[in-house]
């Protein structure tokens, strides 16, 4: 047994070093996945690959439990909580942009309602994918593993149980969702 699959034993056991181990071994991973992320602008101005990579590693370490499979599994997880800071991230920077609590007077609604495309793209996706998790939670795993983790089809498919074929066919499916609903949004 490798030193990988042993210490995701241990993160599913809660034990918190083990965690820290994983991100540490396979750390270019993570910062290959970031670093996609933010190349496609999914990301808040001021977000670079390393704040990424060590933002997620704090939530992944407050986790009392790690329940993954493998490292494809892992790394899966781990894209899904970068995805989660950066939708967290741009939903603060809205928030601060439109004044947090305070009181807001509009002279000029146009300049008002003006959002820069990236963070309203981000929200766009994010709200997409959550809207396919409620029809078919495996295609969310799916796009989120060969998009945003870079997995081959095959890989896929071991990490998920099922046979390749299904995997490319799922792959279809969640693209063709997200291009109609992101294309109506």
């Amino acid at each position: 047994m490798g030193e990988i699959t042993t210490l995701i034993q241990q993160a599913g056991q809660g034990n918190g070093a083990a965690v820290s181990r994983l991100c540490e071994l396979l750390y270019a991973d993570l910062r290959r996945i970031a670093h996609a992320r933010l190349c496609l602008g999914d990301g808040p101005q001021g977000l670079d690959t390393t704040a990424l990579v060590h933002e997620s590693y704090l939530r992944l370490v407050k986790l009392q439990q790690l329940e993954v499979k493998d490292r494809g599994h892992f790394l899966t997880y781990a894209a899904s909580v970068m995805r989660s800071v950066v939708v967290d991230l741009v939903r603060e920077a809205r928030t601060d942009r439109r004044g947090g609590g305070q009181c807001h007077i509009t002279l000029d609604t146009a300049a008002a309602n003006a959002l820069p495309a990236g963070d309203a793209q981000i929200l766009a996706v994010h709200e997409a994918l959550a809207e396919l998790a409620g029809i078919d939670p495996r295609l969310v795993q799916v796009v989120e593993m060969r998009f945003f983790v870079g997995l081959e089809m095959d890989e896929i498919a071991r990490a998920l149980g099922v046979g390749k074929r299904s995997v490319e066919r799922d792959w279809e499916k969640a693209r063709s969702f997200l291009y109609a609903s992101l294309k109506a949004g």
